[in-house]
């Protein structure tokens, strides 16, 4: 890994943990083992590594989640089950317990700052626009009823996975997040 990876890495843990605006350079650099010339040899500024990490997050989502799942030939059933899995692998997982890192930027930085938001809107725009893709091909197959409307009903499920991790985060039980993800697969008879 490049020394620029490394420090987007560690930065994006820390944001992740405290928060974007809580988290310093000092923070940074002592986590990173860097001074400062190091750092703004990499980054003009704490919004410059940001952003950096936002990006880092969005190539995350594009290869393991829009490429890795959606963009295959895998039944419509299997793609949501395979994201639904993987949602629940990584915030039931100890480190998970801090939020989803795109939802909490988005509440973070969404209000005060238009780069941070376009580029998280990205996701959940991409996301919203596979699930809607997986669920009207479930319509063709004759899975759904053909009344449903895929769009409508991908934003209700990204709504329900963003709320029940924010809900597990805030109340610090795990039931928010699973029952809601339950609730999808027998919604939409995936199991």
């Amino acid at each position: 890994m490049s020394k620029l990876q490394d420090i987007i890495t560690i930065s994006r843990k820390i944001i992740y943990y405290k928060g974007y605006q809580a988290t310093s350079i000092s923070d940074i650099l002592e986590e990173a083992h860097i001074g400062k010339g190091q750092f703004y040899h990499y980054f003009s500024s704490k919004r410059d590594l940001g952003l950096a990490v936002v990006e880092d997050l969005v190539k995350e989502w594009d290869r393991d989640v829009f490429e890795g799942i959606f963009a295959t030939d895998l039944d419509p059933i299997v793609k949501l089950n395979k994201m639904l899995d993987r949602t629940l692998a990584i915030h039931l997982d100890e480190e998970g317990h801090s939020g989803c890192p795109a939802g909490n930027l988005a509440i973070e930085m969404s209000e005060h700052d238009e780069t941070f938001r376009l580029k998280v809107h990205y996701i959940f725009d991409r996301w919203i626009s596979s699930i809607e893709g997986a669920l009207s091909e479930l319509k063709m197959q004759g899975h759904l009823t053909s009344d449903i409307d895929a769009k409508q009903h991908a934003r209700a499920i990204v709504s329900m996975i963003e709320g029940g991790i924010l809900l597990k985060k805030s109340q610090k039980e795990d039931g928010f997040l699973t029952n809601a993800i339950a609730i999808i697969r027998a919604q939409y008879r995936l199991s």
